[in-house]
């Protein structure tokens, strides 16, 4: 009898070790997948501007890393420009139909993407860490232009992209607005929602591993990555944030948090009814009437 004990503890034991070292595994290579955007199997644009009818440059800069970042230059017929700045894994075409309205309402556009997406170098994603800087070099690209104002630069951003135009908003006071549609306001607060969402995975036990991996990969903490504490420091410049109360991508919390955060001017708008980055497509009269009235107020005085 206890030699038959023996042999199914030890069974159950090489079981248990097998499911840990799967579980292991798999949250290992879900974090690598997160964090990691090689051009072979990147979502690249599939459109330009020229299928809206935009005349349009092709433009590159390259970070202090040395990696070329590909964008988009629509030149408007004011001298305020809007930096466009695409979500998580997507591609500057996302902001096409964003970039269309505020050319038809005079502005400059820049559309950019970041290290690791769109045609840009690199493969990893640090979350904010160093794309920062990469806002930073387009910024940069933006002051040698003569068409432009460089004190009428503005930042709008979806998604992913929204939290990255709040950071780098925080660290440079001459970013004079900011839209941000749908952004993080901090991967504590979202990370859950978003992990299940782009692994479908449920959160326990698979979230905390996927956060340590992804931690140990980036030597990044999560709660290092927290927009509420960077959204202070913009005012008092304004900030226009919306988050629908349907999403499923980040936090819906994540707008009335970043608004709860911030300094005034700021504005949010809510809308239970709508998913992750709907209000352009759901909403498109209003949110064009809003996001050029905002725009109009803050660049051009109106």
């Amino acid at each position: 009898m206890r030699r038959k004990t023996k042999i199914i503890a030890s069974v159950l034991v090489s079981i248990l070790i097998l499911l840990v070292a799967g579980l292991l595994l798999r949250t290992r290579s879900e974090a690598y997948n997160l964090l990691h955007s090689p051009m072979a199997t990147r979502e690249l644009p599939n459109d330009t501007p020229d299928d809206f009818h935009l005349k349009f440059e092709d433009v590159t800069v390259t970070n202090p890393d040395g990696m070329k970042l590909a964008g988009w230059f629509i030149p408007g017929e004011n001298d305020a420009v809007i930096i466009m700045q695409h979500g998580y894994k997507s591609t500057r075409s996302e902001l096409l139909n964003e970039a269309e309205m505020m050319h038809r309402h005079g502005y400059n556009v820049l559309v950019t993407s970041i290290r690791a997406h769109d045609e840009s170098e690199g493969e990893l994603i640090t979350l904010g860490k160093y794309e920062v800087q990469d806002m930073e070099a387009w910024y940069q690209y933006l002051l040698v232009r003569e068409d432009i104002d460089p004190e009428k630069i503005s930042l709008l951003g979806n998604s992913y992209g929204g939290m990255l135009s709040i950071q780098f908003a925080a660290q440079n006071k001459n970013i004079k607005a900011i839209v941000a549609n749908s952004a993080f306001s901090s991967m504590t607060d979202t990370v859950a929602t978003s992990v299940q969402h782009f692994t479908g995975l449920p959160e326990f036990p698979f979230v905390p591993l996927i956060i340590f991996w992804a931690e140990k990969e980036t030597g990044i903490k999560m709660e290092e990555i927290d927009a509420t504490k960077w959204i202070p420091l913009i005012s008092p410049r304004p900030v226009f944030l919306m988050q629908g109360g349907k999403d499923t991508v980040i936090s819906p919390t994540s707008g009335q948090r970043l608004y709860d955060a911030a300094g005034e001017p700021k504005e949010l708008w809510f809308d239970p009814k709508l998913g992750h980055v709907e209000f352009d497509t759901q909403r498109a009269y209003e949110y064009e009437n809003r996001v050029t009235a905002f725009f109009d107020t803050y660049l051009l005085g109106k």
